[in-house]
């Protein structure tokens, strides 16, 4: 080519929408699913239809390497005739085919309005090396009503190798996104102030649709962010734009941000407070040192919570938010601000909490922190029957299984963590249409695997999908079974698709953890606990589950107290769930087991730390097969997220041909089978 190239063809189309052609509009390409493109790179098209004429405009690249051609033809039409007026071949343009300017290409064309399918058929006269010769183009344009995409290939009757060129578009405008790679500094005194701040932005952006998403960095603590970017460009279609610097997005957004809160450095706690304000505002929460970026914005102050709090206690601020603001926040959903504490705060699930306008804390649940305690339980006390409790306790202040026995007892259900990332964006983002969770069953129907004299494991990897080994080493290659996040299902249902559809043959999935959420079921009033359950089954339905895990803390730790459960709460949950094939219990070890309505209850009967040594295990694991004689034997392993599946199978292939690694429904259907454990459930003392 002498010089590139600037062909702007006036297309002899009239721009008139026809509902005769669901797909009339303009298209851009989605590259990742595409034929390469030489040289031009990209494509868009315009489909459009007039009266009984249909055109198709294409065009090709941007800027001064672009060029644009019309296929005009009439509907089902053919033997008409278009002059060439530009030699380009634009599909092939590195291929030595010329078209014959002054020539003329024969159009027609064909739709088949049941299947949404446009067929256009081009001859055009080329020149080559040798000579002049003839092509036939057939533009097949299909279209997916379900997934609002536009598939478009191309067939040349000179091209008969290789596949046909083929093209995927979305509209124009569609599914297109922001995201940012975060930094990994949240000190006060570092960089949390533009992470913050960039945190709240992405709750208020995403209030309708999804425009902003972070990919956190590594050493986050669910590690899929990036993964499930790129699913979401592969899978539905989203075309993400990058922005580089935190000043640029608040930029780019200023029109969704209605105020800024400034907190103060000087006193953690009142940042813990503005994200509360931001929600109720609508703003984002910034520092003394970002005000004056936010004034040339044109962005006006809101709250000024700078020295207000100096030499009060956390009581005593979360008072005086209490009085000022529970009342404007929702009664549905509150996020505890806990996790990390001092120097350093991780808020990544304060974009969901300023969304849905939530009130935050990270108020003791530890009962001798009276002051501390009495607001969190009044604050609990005054949530909707059934609320949320998002985020995570202080892990300066109490501990896990205090914060859960504290929300149990009001009958609440806790979705952690405090660093659960992209909230706002993923509850936007609906699954493909006509997907269904499908598990991999290794159990079908009323049949019944037969125990042999062994020692079969099963393996349950801990904190459900978002922390566990995923993306890790050896996924795939002994079966595992992982507890799912029940209430991604409506909370981020895009999100859980990425796992079912990244699962293997080897990978089951349960339902925990204890309800629709994190529960303690003895914690629990009673009157409560059946609603619980029964929503806990509904979401089990939905994601094809059939064995539930219970973990119940609010006694204490294995160690510290007792987790096991009594023969009450059993009962209900099997009465409550009638199609279930086995229960799990504990965390650690635990003691209770047994069976009711052909349904067993399992507990773990080993732990494996990430700071066990592989013999260390092994050695574990032989001494747990000396002491249960009887055979089968049924033990149970709970697993640490910490350890990748490689590590896993290292240890349970040294162990030697009495011991077998089974899925967890092939165990308890043995287990239903052939109960080689002892029952025992939690002894409640008689009332006197």
């Amino acid at each position: 080519m002498k010089r590139l190239l600037l062909f702007i063809l006036l297309s002899p189309c009239s721009w008139v929408f026809s509902q005769d052609i669901p797909f009339t509009g303009t298209w851009e390409i989605l590259k990742g699913k595409s034929t390469t493109i030489d040289l031009f790179a990209t494509l868009e098209i315009d489909l459009r239809l007039t009266g009984k004429e249909i055109c198709l405009t294409r065009r090709w690249g941007r800027g001064a390497q672009s060029y644009t051609d019309s296929l005009p033809v009439r509907m089902n039409g053919s033997g008409e005739s278009v002059i060439i007026e530009s030699r380009l071949f634009p599909t092939n343009v590195f291929m030595g085919i010329s078209a014959q300017t002054g020539g003329r290409k024969r159009l027609s064309s064909k739709y088949d309005k049941a299947d949404y399918i446009l067929t256009l058929n081009e001859k055009i006269p080329v020149l080559v090396s040798q000579g002049k010769s003839e092509v036939e183009n057939i533009h097949l344009l299909k279209y997916d009503p379900a997934r609002d995409i536009l598939e478009y290939e191309i067939s040349r009757s000179s091209r008969t190798a290789g596949d046909p060129i083929r093209f995927v578009f979305k509209r124009k405008g569609a599914r297109q996104a922001w995201f940012m790679n975060l930094g990994n500094n949240w000190e006060i005194d570092g960089a949390l102030n533009w992470q913050a701040a960039l945190i709240s932005l992405q709750g208020l952006v995403n209030k309708d649709i999804p425009q902003l998403y972070f990919n956190y960095p590594d050493g986050w603590d669910y590690r899929f962010t990036g993964d499930i970017k790129n699913y979401l460009g592969q899978s539905h279609f989203y075309t993400f734009t990058e922005i580089a610097r935190p000043e640029d997005a608040l930029r780019i957004f200023k029109d969704k941000i209605s105020g800024y809160v400034v907190w103060d450095r000087k006193v953690r706690t009142s940042l813990i407070v503005a994200f509360t304000i931001a929600g109720i505002e609508k703003s984002i929460v910034v520092d003394e040192s970002m005000i004056p970026y936010m004034e040339t914005l044109g962005v006006r102050k809101r709250y000024d919570l700078r020295n207000k709090f100096v030499g009060m206690t956390d009581a005593s601020i979360y008072q005086w938010s209490y009085d000022n603001f529970w009342q404007a926040c929702s009664k549905d959903k509150i996020v505890w601000m806990g996790g990390e504490s001092g120097k350093i705060m991780k808020p990544g699930v304060a974009d969901w909490g300023i969304q849905q306008q939530a009130f935050f804390t990270d108020l003791s649940t530890r009962p001798t922190d009276l002051v501390e305690y009495a607001l969190a339980d009044r604050i609990l006390s005054e949530m909707n029957n059934m609320g949320m409790v998002f985020g995570w306790h202080s892990y300066a202040k109490d501990l896990e299984r205090q914060h859960v026995t504290l929300c149990s007892k009001h009958g609440l259900r806790v979705e952690g963590l405090h660093t659960l990332p992209n909230l706002s964006f993923m509850s936007k983002v609906t699954v493909t249409p006509h997907f269904a969770f499908k598990n991999h069953h290794n159990v079908v129907g009323k049949s019944k695997p037969v125990a042999g004299n062994k020692v079969y494991i099963s393996c349950i990897q801990t904190d459900c999908l978002g922390l566990g080994a995923w993306n890790r080493p050896g996924r795939g290659d002994i079966p595992y079974a992982w507890e799912v996040t029940m209430n991604w299902s409506w909370l981020a249902p895009a999100m859980l698709e990425y796992f079912y559809t990244q699962s293997t043959p080897n990978d089951y999935f349960i339902g925990s953890l204890g309800g629709p959420g994190y529960v303690y079921p003895k914690a629990v009033p009673a009157e409560k606990r059946a609603w619980l359950i029964n929503e806990a089954y509904r979401l089990m339905k939905q994601l094809d589950l059939n064995i539930f895990e219970i973990m119940d803390y609010s006694e204490g730790s294995t160690i510290e107290g007792n987790s096991e459960l009594t023969e009450e709460v059993v009962a209900q949950y099997i009465s409550l769930m009638p199609d279930i094939i086995g229960l799990v219990n504990g965390y650690s070890p635990s003691f209770s087991f047994g069976k009711k309505k052909g349904v067993p209850l399992l507990s773990y009967d080993y732990y494996l730390s990430p700071e066990k040594l592989e013999g260390e295990a092994v050695a574990d694991l032989r001494e747990l097969a000396s002491l249960n004689t009887d055979r089968p034997y049924f033990l149970l392993m709970h697993i640490r997220q910490y350890s990748d599946i490689s590590r896993v199978k290292s240890i349970l292939d040294t162990l030697g041909p009495e011991f077998e690694v089974i899925p967890l429904d092939v165990m308890m259907k043995m287990a239903a089978d052939k109960p080689t454990f002892k029952e025992r459930y939690l002894e409640v003392p008689k009332q006197k």
